[in-house]
């Protein structure tokens, strides 16, 4: 992770944060913190970028402006807690497709000549347990993760003749805001974000960050309930 240039979006609090402030302490040249408010970047060391990922003018700004990035690490979502039959309206849907799935691929169009132009590099899209498990509540963000899944799927694809190595990172509940009224054990940004950055060294293309999501994805080859 040495003299690496890297580049995290929603890096100014929780996970994003922990990112950032992880690869300084593993050495890294340069970390772009990105947050669509940068002055909420205040950690000594990060360089921090206007970024709002649903954005396309500040999304190929910032590939203009980091264009030495290696790893990309893309963080930054929502989650808006909707039904996906009950919700009075679509807008909270179409708010997380647009953060976490359209965002997400606009920030891997942009960077993904960067990251060739760098000798290929990494690229780390944080998903969810929820990509491939299910609570109605709120469903609208299963579906946000799931889509992201696989679009992250069929990236690694695309991009493995440049040499990037695409990593798929799950987790359930973590130690954040967005999960602060979860009432379940939770694991800690920093420690996942060693886990991320150790399946970069060691060129993994997946993280399943604590128990419970290695738990779904191993049930994933059970029979469905409700399957005859």
């Amino acid at each position: 992770m040495r003299n690496t240039t890297a580049l995290v979006t929603g890096a100014n609090r929780g996970l994003g944060r922990a990112f950032a402030l992880a690869l300084l302490e593993r050495g890294a040249k340069t970390v772009y913190a990105a947050a669509r408010d940068p002055r909420t970047v205040t950690d000594p060391g990060l360089i921090p970028v206007a970024l709002d990922v649903t954005d396309p003018a500040q999304v190929a700004a910032a590939a203009e402006l980091c264009s030495n990035t290696s790893l990309l690490i893309n963080n930054a979502g929502i989650l808006n807690g909707s039904y996906l039959i009950g919700s009075d309206s679509l807008d909270g849907a179409r708010a997380e497709l647009e953060t976490n799935l359209f965002g997400t691929l606009a920030m891997c169009r942009a960077f993904a000549p960067v990251l060739a132009r760098n000798g290929g590099g990494a690229l780390v899209n944080m998903l969810s347990v929820l990509s491939w498990h299910t609570l109605p509540q709120i469903g609208s963000y299963g579906v946000s993760k799931a889509a992201a899944l696989s679009m992250t799927n069929a990236i690694r694809e695309e991009l493995r003749p440049q040499g990037t190595l695409t990593i798929a990172v799950h987790a359930a509940f973590l130690d954040t805001d967005m999960a602060a009224d979860v009432d379940h054990p939770k694991t800690s940004p920093a420690d996942v974000a060693h886990q991320v950055l150790d399946a970069v060294e060691a060129g993994h293309e997946e993280v399943l960050a604590d128990e419970i999501t290695r738990q779904v994805k191993a049930a994933l080859s059970g029979v469905p309930h409700g399957a005859h």
